[in-house]
């Protein structure tokens, strides 16, 4: 069963206020793909996921995280949301072998507001790496272990570049079911071995 997989990044209390800031720290950090890709989408929130988009823009191309900016700055409050949708190499099996292509990931700053805080737990930054199985070896493919071993190094390197770069106070890395993805990961590394 796959599932969606996000990292969750919680700043410095005084940091908060500067998120804006960070969020373009963090896109110009990110390893967008330089390959041909499908569109990428920038988008604004305001108040919470329910209601109607404040903008919505396709991008063409590798991303240029100062455009993009320049666009978000005309919308700040504490109770907007950004959202950039774009894509990152990771090694994909294509039925027949593997291939380095572009993946969806998408890119979010949260004000402190919105979505009423989330219940005060709402991060301040994610990253949704799309479905979990991009970075679970898979025995049933050939060459699953060395390819998505790879896909993994790429994730846990990011994790530990944002971490250098940001001012996080805390961090999660985890599934939308709400689980741990390091346990899962090993519980599926544990039942290859075995077998």
């Amino acid at each position: 069963m796959t599932d969606q997989l996000f990292l969750s990044l919680w700043l410095h209390r005084h940091s908060r206020g500067n998120r804006a800031k960070y969020f373009e720290q963090l896109l110009r950090l990110f390893p967008f793909s330089q390959r041909d890709q499908p569109q990428s989408t920038v988008s604004i929130h305001a108040v919470d996921s329910t209601q109607p988009l404040l903008l919505e823009q396709a991008v063409n191309g590798p991303l240029d995280p100062a455009e993009i900016m320049q666009t978000l700055r005309d919308y700040e409050g504490d109770d907007v949301a950004y959202r950039v949708e774009s894509w990152w190499d990771l090694w994909q099996f294509d039925g027949r072998e593997w291939r380095l292509a572009p993946t969806r990931v998408a890119l979010s700053c949260f004000g402190p507001e919105f979505d009423a805080g989330a219940a005060s737990g709402q991060e301040d930054l994610r990253i949704d790496f799309g479905v979990d199985s991009n970075f679970l070896p898979a025995p049933d493919l050939p060459g699953s272990a060395t390819f998505i071993e790879s896909n993994i190094k790429s994730l846990l390197r990011l994790v530990h570049e944002v971490e250098s770069v940001l001012p996080v106070a805390r961090r999660r890395l985890e599934t939308e079911s709400g689980e741990n993805f390091a346990d899962r990961l090993q519980g599926v590394l544990k039942a290859a071995t075995a077998q």
